[in-house]
């Protein structure tokens, strides 16, 4: 259920990436999807699987091309999981809320989920073309961000012309 709503949630954010630059809307929508998504599919669901011990995260290193990020991920985090899951989803809940409050808050926000995104491509797999595809939405929201789109004026209604 988790990865279909990090599909869902990950393609609203791309999609609104692209549209952000001329529409408001689009940029709310992106910021929405992505604080779902960090908050509730991140962190508490990385709370459930920390809470349940279901062992998750003992192979999650196993597909790094990279052997130092194989042997750090088993000799550090695996045995020590409470402390650095509990980081990652102090970190997922963080992101997630900066990125809701708007302004300069959803910019630190973007821009350390970035990082986060660039620390992911290490873990290889599934996380390549994950991590690259949610950075150009990041990048595109971040930019939208920095440079909104103008605020839609509504129309003033007709002034009704006063017959004699």
């Amino acid at each position: 259920m988790e990865k279909v709503m990090w599909l869902a949630l990950g393609g609203t954010a791309l999609v609104a990436g692209v549209r952000a630059g001329r529409s408001r809307r689009a940029m709310y929508l992106g910021r929405a999807a992505l604080g779902l998504l960090f908050i509730a599919f991140g962190a508490v669901v990385n709370g459930v699987y920390l809470a349940m011990d279901s062992g998750y995260y003992d192979a999650f290193a196993d597909r790094s091309p990279f052997p130092f990020v194989r042997d750090t991920w088993e000799s550090l985090v695996v045995p020590h999981l409470g402390v650095w899951i509990t980081l990652l989803i102090l970190f997922e809940a963080a992101a997630g809320v900066l990125v809701l409050l708007g302004g300069r808050w959803t910019q630190a926000g973007l821009v350390a989920l970035i990082g986060f995104h660039v620390c992911q491509l290490a873990f290889g797999g599934v996380l390549w073309p994950w991590a690259t595809v949610m950075m150009a939405a990041l990048a595109l929201l971040l930019r939208a961000e920095r440079h909104p789109a103008p605020a839609r004026r509504r129309p003033s209604p007709a002034v009704p012309a006063i017959s004699r």
